[in-house]
């Protein structure tokens, strides 16, 4: 807390009115990149959500006065490459794997970055945590399922996801904590511009095999053409995108967090609500045990002290 600022009460269950919306936003958001994915590029998807999202994130730092610029430009630059590697791993596995294992296997982040906080910038990790670490990877085994006709490479993805979030969320606590949320969703929105466009521009340069486009093309595809229906979806993830951000921020601002990160886990049950919705997605036993497990280890690590929280945020 800044000096000379009042402390003031926590609204808990605003918080979680704010969280529990906030991700069935996001779930839904991901399951509309997902529905899209058959017809246009992952660089398509991050360029046109993020021409949405921006003048969003815009008009909100001046209605409410937040600078544009970050503080440190230079680590609110790394914490966003990090997240746009995070959105790109996880969007890439959609194709083929259900929104409700993609969403699992990137919620063992909180398990990450427990293990990179106690490594990179020194945060004890307690046994309770030590105990989720080891649930989490039994749940990530349930799923995978190695060694069978089931496994899938795709997997590796979100996980892979997860890691890069764990670095982004370090980053946060130990380079950007000053940092207004607005001011780094506008960072990231912007990299996503940026990385969507670059990466467009040099997939068409390079000119790969129509064969190899072919194998994947939401990663390596052309830019399609969008009509009026896709300009539309992407303008709607933009804006939800735009909403997950703040009202994430927000909760977390006005409650405590390990409760609010108790009840972020509601993704997973929201993803796999939009999942059947759309796709008619059902997981089988063992991977509805590996969700449990995931999920009963992030909130071992998460959950913390409300006074530890408080005196390590202030």
């Amino acid at each position: 807390m800044a000096q000379g600022e009042e402390a003031r009460p926590d609204r808990t269950a605003q918080g979680i009115v704010i969280i529990l919306a906030s991700v069935l936003t996001m779930a839904f958001a991901d399951a509309v990149v997902k529905l899209v994915s058959a017809d246009l590029t992952i660089w398509q998807v991050f360029a046109a959500r993020s021409l949405a999202a921006i003048p969003i994130i815009v008009a909100l730092c001046f209605a409410t006065g937040v600078g544009l610029k970050p503080r440190a430009p230079a680590w609110a630059l790394v914490r966003s490459a990090f997240l746009v590697l995070t959105w790109l791993t996880f969007y890439a596995a959609l194709p083929v794997l259900s929104l409700s294992v993609a969403a699992v296997a990137m919620y063992t982040a909180p398990i990450m970055i427990a293990l990179l906080s106690a490594a990179l910038i020194g945060e004890p990790v307690a046994g309770r945590q030590w105990g989720g670490v080891l649930l989490g990877f039994l749940g990530v085994i349930a799923i995978l399922k190695p060694g069978t006709d089931a496994f899938s490479w795709f997997t590796l993805l979100p996980l892979l996801g997860a890691g890069f979030y764990a670095l982004a969320m370090v980053l946060t606590r130990s380079k950007c904590q000053a940092e207004a949320p607005l001011t780094l969703g506008l960072a990231l929105h912007g990299s996503f511009l940026v990385a969507g466009l670059i990466s467009t521009a040099a997939l068409a340069l390079i000119g790969l095999a129509a064969d190899t486009r072919a194998a994947y093309p939401f990663l390596l595809g052309d830019w399609a053409p969008m009509g009026a229906r896709e300009w539309g979806l992407m303008a709607l993830i933009g804006a939800l995108s735009a909403a997950y951000f703040v009202g994430v921020a927000r909760a977390y601002q006005i409650a405590p967090p390990p409760i609010i990160a108790t009840f972020d886990y509601a993704y997973l049950v929201s993803a796999a609500l939009w999942g059947f919705v759309f796709f008619a997605e059902t997981p089988d036993l063992l991977t509805v045990g590996g969700m449990v497990l995931i999920t009963a280890a992030g909130l071992l690590v998460a959950a913390q002290p409300s006074r530890k929280q408080r005196i390590l945020t202030s």
